[in-house]
């Protein structure tokens, strides 16, 4: 089987610490060429709580892999 039976818990690490990092990068970091639309620097509430969710996915899938 591709992935082994953790596959799942792979993929939520992986998808939640993408999401974390990259909602903190969009605020450290904004990008500098900006397109028609775009709004100066990204919500910071928005952002925040999409890096917690991503934070808490990828601790929960740590701990299902460790244990």
């Amino acid at each position: 089987m591709l992935g082994g039976p953790d596959i799942l818990a792979y993929l939520v690490l992986a998808l939640g610490a993408a999401m974390a990092v990259g909602s903190v990068l969009a605020l450290v970091r904004p990008p500098e060429a900006r397109q028609d639309g775009d709004l100066d620097q990204a919500p910071v509430a928005r952002s925040l709580v999409f890096a917690a969710v991503g934070l808490m996915a990828s601790i929960w899938a740590l701990a299902s892999l460790v244990s």
